[in-house]
């Protein structure tokens, strides 16, 4: 008996070896840099493996509380800085926000100036569901353009990834009073590519836990590119439950793709409360330090799936011929 049992044990130990190193083969690597600007949604999908990449931004924003008669000017700059750890799958990223707040009582007509950290964020992203991993099945047709670009029901299965982090709190923090130095921060984001042209996001975070600022918050940010794919647009709403603060905030903007690792963006929104009503912008830079090396089979951004470098090498001369008379018609939207 005490035989039989250990062969079991070894068998566990196998079978959850082989899917540990599965779930590692496949890569999310792309040509073009993955930024989560402009919104605040984030990306299900890590940078890839060996890939540096900053993500900066300077915001206004003006509130005004109507029960409280304060009116605020809010100076920001933020800064996210994202590395993919070990794996493909996974990245350590930070956030930080740094505001310099101009609020002044109207009650009395002095204006306090508090600046301090209002977000200081540690964590891990790892990437548990990818689909498309069949390349067989999903790798684009180079006969047709149509049926690269049409909607597919398969491609609202979305990636899947869970995020485990940490917000931190030094000293006499004007936004955070009495909060402990550090408070756990849970998340998870999915992923769909409905088309080649759009994307959506969601995620939903269970944030500041065990302290008086605990929040649940949700996004939903739809993403779409032109033709001319340097150029997309995206629209976001963003929910937020918490002890102190509630609100639905809805914000939109655009991004620019300069090179493959330098992104530029500009994003406006606003609330619809009043306590407080809230109008804000940002403009913002992302860039990738691109240290990839081709262990694994990059992602395609034709399917959002995985397809292999020189898989046109392996193809019939007639087949190439069509496949470059086919990408030369429709250049700049299917990407291999």
């Amino acid at each position: 008996m005490a035989y039989l049992a250990k062969i079991k044990y070894f068998k566990r130990i196998v079978l959850l070896g082989f899917i540990f190193s599965y779930t590692l083969s496949f890569s999310q690597y792309t040509d073009v840099i993955n930024s989560n600007r402009p919104g605040e949604s984030v990306s299900a999908y890590a940078v890839g493996r060996n890939v540096l990449q900053a993500e900066a931004g300077l915001s206004f924003e003006q509130q005004d509380h109507s029960r409280l008669l304060t009116e605020s000017d809010i100076f920001g700059v933020d800064l996210s800085l994202r590395y993919g750890l070990l794996w493909e799958r996974l990245e350590i990223n930070y956030e930080g926000i740094f505001n310099n707040q101009d609020k002044l009582d109207l009650n009395s007509g002095i204006t306090n100036e508090n600046k301090d950290f209002y977000r200081n964020r540690l964590g891990l992203k790892y990437l548990l569901y990818a689909p498309f991993k069949n390349e067989e099945r999903n790798k684009p047709d180079i006969y047709s353009w149509k049926a690269n670009n049409k909607f597919k029901l398969k491609n609202l299965l979305p990636a899947i990834s869970i995020y485990a982090g940490a917000n931190f709190v030094f000293g006499d923090n004007p936004y955070y009073k009495n909060a402990p130095i550090a408070s756990p921060r849970v998340m998870i984001a999915t992923q769909s590519r409905i088309t080649p042209r759009f994307v959506l996001i969601s995620n939903i975070a269970y944030d500041k836990i065990g302290t008086d600022f605990e929040e649940w918050n949700y996004s939903v940010s739809l993403s779409h590119s032109f033709r001319d794919p340097n150029w997309s647009v995206f629209i976001e709403n963003q929910g937020i439950k918490g002890e102190l603060y509630s609100d639905i905030l809805f914000r939109s903007g655009v991004a620019h793709l300069i090179t493959n690792n330098l992104q530029a963006d500009i994003n406006f929104g606003a609330s619809f409360k009043s306590t407080p009503s809230r109008i804000f912008g940002a403009l913002g830079m992302s860039y990738r330090l691109d240290m990839h090396q081709y262990k694994e089979t990059p992602i395609s951004d034709a399917e959002g799936g995985p397809i292999k470098k020189n898989s046109m090498k392996k193809k019939g001369k007639k087949q190439q011929q069509n496949y470059k008379k086919n990408t030369k018609k429709n250049k700049g939207e299917i990407n291999f």
